[in-house]
Parts: C-alpha cells; structure tokens; sequence
C-alpha cells in the first residue's frame, strides 16, 4: 500500500493517476484550510494546484541532476513574487508541496495519508483544544511625546491591565519629535479593553493609538 507504483519508465496512465491523486488531495488540504477559517479564494486555488505542479516537476526532473537544480532555481525565485502569508498559510504551502512530493515519486497512498490526516489534525487543533490560543494578545502601537520617558511612563496602565507586556520596537517619527513604540500585551479581560485604551490616551496626551487583535495583524502597524 505504501509502495511507489513506478515500475519502470513513465507511461501515460501512471501520469494520469498521479496527477488525479495531486488536484484531488490539493482540494482536500485547500477546503480543510478554509475550513472556519478566513483565507483568500487565491490561496484556496494555490493550494488545490500546486501538489499537481509540483508532482509534475519531480516527474520531469526523474533523476537528472542538471535538470533538478534548474528547477531548484527557479524556485527559489518564487520568493521575491509573493508576499509572506501567516504561519498557517505557510504551513498548508508546505503540506501541499510535500504531497506533491509524494504523489511524484509513486507514492500515491502516502500522498493520500499526509493529506488527510494532517489536514483533519489541523482542523482539530484550530477547532478543539487550540481554539482560544492566544485570543487574548494583542499588538499595540503608541504614539508619544519625545519628552516622556517611554521605559516608565506606562508601566503602571500595562501593570493594571495586562498580563504580559513586551516591547518590541522603539523609533522616532515627525522629525524626531516623537516616539512610536511597538508592544504585545496580553490583556486580562477583553472587556476592559476600551478602559485600557483610555488610560494610554491620557498618558500619551491623546496622540494615536494602534491596537491589533492578532499576529496577523501585526504587520499593519
């Protein structure tokens, strides 16, 4: 069952079949991975096809090295055409290429396996024990006075409302006038949320504010 199906050289049907067994796992792991989840129709069609592109490529490489580190090449260059998704979407990618991987060297029942257990398993963990992971942290932009000192003036609204603070970014804007600083906070209770906002506000003399309810969201601030 585990077996490749390559018996030999590469007839029509046996490309056939594992083209098939590609677009048919592409769209199990791209419906698991919309599955409750807000993902793009791009990256739903991306993950349907790319287990067919890649077993097509293993397939056309076969063995011949020049061949391979051309198409490594190639590769390498999709990078720098394509903005960086979340860890999530990074992770159903590289489910999809490796059963592409699989599917390209015969393994057609592995394939299947890597699929579906590995796509249920993350449904699993985004709808059961995992579900509320970090729904509590959020990221924080504070806009503040350059005269303030940005190490203590918080300190005690970050004491009073959250239970992890950390700083990740400090830098100037308007000229050096003032600080913009980045923080991940987790909060003790979303619904002191808007009362945790007010008090910065009043610190920071009602300069802007940023406040990102997820990683994801991170990259906006």
């Amino acid at each position: 069952m585990l077996e490749s199906i390559f018996t030999g050289s590469l007839s029509p049907e046996v490309f056939l079949i594992c083209l098939g067994a590609s677009i048919v796992y592409g769209l199990v792991i791209a419906f698991c991975h919309s599955f409750k989840n807000k993902s793009s129709s791009n990256l739903f069609v991306a993950l349907a096809l790319l287990p067919a592109m890649v077993q097509t490529v293993i397939m056309l490489v076969n063995g011949n090295v020049g061949t391979g580190v051309a198409v490594a090449g190639a590769f390498s260059l999709v990078r720098f055409r394509s903005a960086p998704g979340n860890a999530k979407e990074i992770t159903a990618i590289f489910l999809a290429m490796a059963v592409g991987l699989a599917c390209g060297i015969g393994y057609i029942a592995l394939g299947g396996i890597l699929a579906v257990s590995l796509s249920l398993l993350s449904i699993l963990f985004q709808n059961g024990i995992f579900q509320n992971w970090g729904k509590k942290d959020r990221y924080l932009k504070i806009t503040m006075p350059e005269n303030l000192d940005y190490e203590e003036v918080f300190q005690d609204i970050f004491k009073e409302y959250t239970g992890v603070s950390e700083l990740l970014q400090v830098k100037t804007v308007n000229l050096g006038s003032l600080f913009e600083l980045q923080y991940k906070v987790q909060l003790k209770s979303d619904k002191k949320e808007k009362d945790f906002l007010d008090a910065l506000r009043v610190r920071n003399g009602n300069l802007e504010l940023y406040l990102a309810r997820s990683m994801d969201e991170r990259a906006s601030l």
